[in-house]
């Protein structure tokens, strides 16, 4: 089996980063932190998740993050598995921040994304199917 164990992101404010994936994941905690010198900048780091994944969050994040509207190369987005999406949205927009659009709604998926406080696109979704060929079908 093949598992993505972490993101490792550059980021412009961590209070905001963070406040908004603790808000995603409520569940999650911060697994450990710390700062140093990167690359010659002085950077706060800290490691967000549980036992098993976790992002990694790098403050002190310069200039603009890619134009999502755009084919320039870097990170178009990156998704969530969620068991309850209208949750998510809820504790989303209860700490203020807004769906950035809907997104794809069939039998057996639905998801939306949200723009991150450093402008990353993040995707969540949810199945209604565990069966592969269900929950990837192009309604």
């Amino acid at each position: 089996m093949i598992k993505l164990e972490h993101l490792n992101l550059v980021v412009r404010d961590m209070v905001d980063t963070l406040r908004f994936y603790q808000a995603a994941f409520p569940h999650w905690r911060i697994r450990s932190k710390g700062e140093g010198d990167w690359y010659g900048t002085y950077r706060h780091w800290l490691h967000f998740g549980d036992d098993y994944q976790y992002l990694t969050f790098n403050d002190n994040g310069q200039g603009e993050n890619r134009n999502l509207a755009s084919h320039d190369m870097g990170l178009a987005h990156f998704a969530f598995v969620v068991d309850n999406l209208d949750a998510v949205v809820t504790r989303l927009a209860t700490a203020g921040f807004e769906r950035d659009k809907g997104g794809y709604q069939a039998e057996y998926r639905k998801n939306c994304y949200f723009i991150d406080p450093s402008g990353y696109e993040v995707e969540f979704v949810e199945y209604a199917s565990d069966i592969p060929a269900q929950r990837n079908l192009d309604d």
